[in-house]
């Protein structure tokens, strides 16, 4: 949907005498790319510009919407700013906009179907859609005959908090047979067996892979179980393989704890890596009441594209997915979509049904209530935007969305590995529009004896425990004392040149820490990043490493020769 489609649109949408309101936002989109991309003010800037009190009497909207324009766009990050190249992208459209506007029209708290059951039943609908077009296994359809199906969450961290709800539920009731209902009415054996389930709690622990986004930590402790991280090697591309998940759960197993959950990720923050999901469906094998989930917040888009149906291999296996349409799906927050083969577990962890939400369509198992899908009663109608989207992109339109992001994702990495051999480094395989790489130390000797050749790129020694152009761990037959001083090196260097770019707000960065290296992360997948921006920003990073060692030569020439371990 281009800019003049929208404003028809839209003034179907809005009455026409409401018009202004919608070229405001078209324009805010057309001149984004003009606009620094961070927001440089201070905090606390807003208070000092704001009454203390809300207006007695209403105000003009005229008045309003001028104080959007001098006080809350200059506090605003621009994340639909084609420069935007931090975290990962949230996409805004303007069909998600328009859903946005249909469902603030039509307002219902949707926590069953009776309240609107449009809401549900279009959710129903399209979550079936994107269950299909994700390739995912069948089971996860809500018409499986498991009793799949799939729901709209706020986030991938709320989908990880609900399903490891769900999950510990469902451990402690394979593990203890069920109590009455009734305090009063429990007997003695029944009390026991309610004292071991709480003995049995304090030994839960949740897993995720040292890659793992840190909600799967966050979720264990509003659980309140124990979380253990599994270590991940750079040798594997950084992925949770399934004899690190087996060692793991064997050791914890060995230490008397009782693990219950596992966040396996399609896509990891860091450096979106794949966890090798096949291998770990055979762990599960032998550890049948661990309850699998997949993240695949952002790359889970990638799914779209026959060349990655593959990756869901194993599925079969697990017990969730959750993919987020409000990253790289062109649908605005918020817009997670999680999957189950079985809802069971879900609804009989999360379900209570007081009187004043029974109905005859509830009880007699007629319909789906989403409240029992999710932690709070009541929900937006989110499925509009998605549906919005779907329509007016179609499937190629999605494809070629995600695949376009892909190529120039490509693109960017091959410059940095050609055209910046002498600059930067790659640390981990370019994948899903991401490359992850940091600044070279200046001195070349010293990253030789590293076994890193004059192109900028590690030597592929096996023997030396060399892959690729991975993090290493210190090589055999190097100075460890020296391996440790060029890497403290060039993460000051790395973390010089990324903030200095930030600072300039031309573009906007995030960096990582992935085993004690710095590094930068670069992804370009907003609907309005092309190649352009793309060439921007390797030339920006170029330039700025160029000035960075040019600073750094300068200190150490004008430093006592104590202070120089800053960069030695």
């Amino acid at each position: 949907m281009d800019t003049e489609q929208f404003r028809k649109a839209g003034f179907a949408t809005v009455d026409d005498k409401q018009t202004k309101r919608l070229i405001i936002v078209i324009n805010y989109f057309t001149n984004l790319d003009s606009k620094r991309v961070v927001s440089n003010v201070s905090p606390g800037y807003l208070r000092p510009l704001l009454p203390s009190q809300p207006p007695d009497k209403g105000e003009k909207w005229e008045d309003i919407q001028q104080d959007i324009e001098t006080k809350i766009m200059p506090g605003l990050t621009h994340w639909q700013s084609p420069n935007f190249m931090a975290f990962y992208p949230a996409n805004a459209t303007y069909p998600s906009i328009l859903g946005e506007i249909y469902s603030a029209a039509f307002t219902a708290p949707a926590f069953n179907w009776l309240c609107s059951p449009a809401c549900t039943e279009l959710e129903t609908i399209v979550l079936d859609w994107l269950c299909n077009l994700l390739h995912l296994p069948a089971s996860y359809l809500s018409t499986s005959a498991t009793g799949g199906g799939g729901v709209i969450q706020g986030s991938a961290s709320e989908a990880i908090v609900t399903v490891m709800i769900a999950a510990r539920e469902q451990f402690l009731r394979r593990r203890c047979r069920p109590q009455a209902k009734d305090l009063l009415a429990r007997s003695a054996s029944e009390v026991e067996a309610e004292n071991e389930q709480w003995r049995l709690r304090t030994r839960l622990v949740a897993l995720g892979s040292e890659m793992s986004h840190s909600s799967t930590q966050k979720a264990a402790m509003i659980a309140g179980v124990h979380y253990e991280s599994i270590p991940v090697d750079a040798a594997d591309e950084f992925a949770l393989t399934g004899s690190g998940l087996t060692e793991a759960l064997r050791n914890l197993t060995r230490r008397g704890w009782e693990p219950f959950y596992l966040t396996v990720t399609l896509g990891t923050t860091s450096t979106c890596a794949v966890d090798h999901f096949k291998e770990i469906a055979e762990v599960k094998r032998q550890f049948p009441n661990l309850w699998i989930h997949v993240d695949a917040a952002y790359a889970g888009a990638a799914l779209l594209l026959e060349e990655y149906h593959s990756l869901t291999d194993g599925f079969e296996a697990f017990d969730s997915f959750d993919v987020n349409m409000h990253k790289w799906l062109l649908t605005n927050f918020d817009a997670s979509c999680l999957f189950l083969p079985r809802r069971e577990p879900l609804i009989s962890a999360l379900s209570i049904t007081p009187s004043y939400l029974q109905n005859s369509y509830s009880s007699a198992g007629m319909v789906t209530d989403y409240r029992d899908w999710q932690i709070p009663l009541g929900r937006r109608f989110r499925a509009l935007k998605i549906w919005f989207v779907l329509r007016l992109y179609g499937v190629n339109g999605m494809k070629g969305h995600v695949k376009r992001h892909i190529e120039l994702g490509e693109k960017f990495a091959h410059w940095v590995v050609d055209e910046g051999t002498d600059l930067f480094e790659v640390l981990a395989p370019p994948r899903f529009a991401l490359t992850v790489f940091r600044v070279r130390a200046p001195d070349q000797s010293s990253m030789e004896q590293l076994g890193i050749n004059r192109a900028g790129r590690r030597e592929t020694k096996v023997e030396e425990g060399f892959v690729g152009n991975d993090v290493l761990p210190v090589p055999s037959g190097v100075d460890s004392s020296l391996h440790h001083d060029v890497l403290r090196h060039s993460n000051a260097v790395t973390k010089e040149v990324f903030e200095s770019i930030n600072a300039t707000g031309k573009i906007f960065l995030t960096s990582t820490m992935i085993q004690d290296v710095y590094a930068i992360r670069v992804i370009g997948a907003n609907e309005r990043t092309d190649e352009q921006h793309l060439r921007k920003a390797f030339e920006i990073l170029t330039k700025t490493a160029e000035e960075v060692f040019s600073r750094v030569e300068t200190r150490k020439k004008g430093e006592p020769e104590s202070a120089r371990s800053r960069y030695e």
